[in-house]
């Protein structure tokens, strides 16, 4: 196989992985027998992880200790930063295994305005390369360069020593086929807006003899408008995920520090009803219904019911230890349903902390070796200024 035909493959799966394929969606046995999406939604690059600490406890990080990344599993874990200002940089070769030229960047930084509120701004981009696109008759278009990107200011606020409120104010922008035509109606890259909502309460405590904070965090994600990119073509919801999770820090000794945390996640868009050879619903629900009504209606709209609702929640769990706050191993465990898209990882992972800089690094092991996602690496340098628990007045 030639490059040219490389890159048309690679884009033709990916295309089938953005539209909620097996790596982000969720999928189900049709009438037909037939394996198909069950949850589609745009730009669907906004549920990967972007920095290395998180992805190498398994995606588990709504409550576990904040850090400049913090934006991007829950804003509210930025009023807990104890210093006065920071940002990283993070980048991941992505679906390695099906195009070398395929990667997510991001950068984040936040500022602490006072002891109790923290903004934050963050980039995520998300480049497919370059592909060779070709017409339904296979006449050569060109060469393009798909991307989507996602900018964020977050802001949150601490209420006492054990509760915060964060949010985020997204734009959104994918350009996966800009400039083309299809069925004589010209596709221009897809905008628009979205929020995030979380909080986090965490507390001292004493477990085994030990020292140790509980933290419990809940993070709603890309509430917004549906994202269309032509006029007049259908307009898909964007990923609205609810994440909630807990985490136990326990300090065994002024050396010795583990974190272990679980979260769950699940989809708040229509999962898709099965229907017959006549397109006609035999059962679940009309997916074409406001963004409101998708939300809440995700909850019960599975065609299998209660029982299919709960193989939508997905669970991830991690955990952390540090030796003297300078070096960290992590590992994790991501689980998806196999009926609701099997994808399932470990992660492994490694940071080391020297003075005002940090270094993680991630390791995405996954449940087959066929998976697009096998072998994925994560990297972030994190900076962190200014001394500790200084308030600005």
């Amino acid at each position: 196989m030639n490059l040219k035909c490389a890159h048309q493959l690679a884009f033709s799966m990916f295309s089938i992985l953005l539209w909620g394929g097996q790596t982000y969606g969720q999928s189900s046995t049709q009438t037909n027998g037939t394996e198909t999406n069950n949850i589609i939604t745009a730009v669907p690059f906004l549920l990967i992880t972007p920095d290395a600490r998180t992805a190498a406890m398994g995606d588990a990080g709504v409550a576990v200790s904040g850090d400049v990344n913090s934006a991007s599993n829950n804003p509210a874990k930025l009023a807990f930063l104890d210093q006065p200002y920071g940002f990283s940089l993070s980048y991941s070769p992505w679906l390695k295994s099906l195009i070398p030229d395929i990667n997510l960047a991001y950068v984040s930084g936040f500022y602490k305005l006072d002891d109790r509120n923290t903004i934050a701004a963050s980039l995520r981009y998300f480049s497919l390369g370059q592909i060779q696109l070709t017409d339904n008759s296979q006449q050569d278009l060109g060469i393009a360069s798909p991307s989507e990107l996602a900018f964020d200011v977050s802001f949150a606020r601490k209420f006492g020593n054990e509760f915060s409120l964060g949010s985020s104010l997204r734009y959104i922008y994918s350009n996966l086929t800009s400039g083309q035509v299809s069925a004589g109606i010209a596709n221009s890259g897809g905008q628009t807006v979205a929020v995030d909502v979380s909080g986090l309460y965490k507390t001292e405590t004493i477990l085994f003899g030990k020292s140790a904070i509980l933290a419990a965090g809940a993070n709603l994600s890309n509430i917004g408008p549906k994202l269309s990119y032509a006029n007049g073509k259908k307009a898909y919801f964007l990923p609205t995920n609810l994440k909630l999770g807990g985490s136990s820090t326990i300090n065994i000794d002024d050396f010795n520090q583990f974190t272990f945390a679980l979260d769950f996640n699940k989809l708040l868009v229509p999962t898709q009803p099965i229907y017959d050879s006549n397109n006609n619903i035999v059962s679940g629900k009309d997916p074409d219904r406001s963004v409101p009504a998708g939300i809440f209606g995700s909850f019960s709209d599975a065609p299998g019911g209660a029982k299919e609702e709960f193989r939508e929640v997905g669970i991830s769990t991690g955990i952390e230890y540090w030796y003297s706050q300078q070096f960290a191993l992590r590992g994790g465990y991501n689980y998806q349903s196999p009926q609701k898209g099997d994808s399932r990882y470990i992660t492994l992972g490694a940071g080391l902390k020297y003075n005002v800089f940090n270094i993680d690094f991630a390791y995405l092991i996954a449940n087959t070796q066929t998976s697009p996602l096998a072998n994925t690496l994560r990297f972030s340098l994190l900076f962190n200024f200014g001394d500790k628990n200084i308030a600005r007045k």
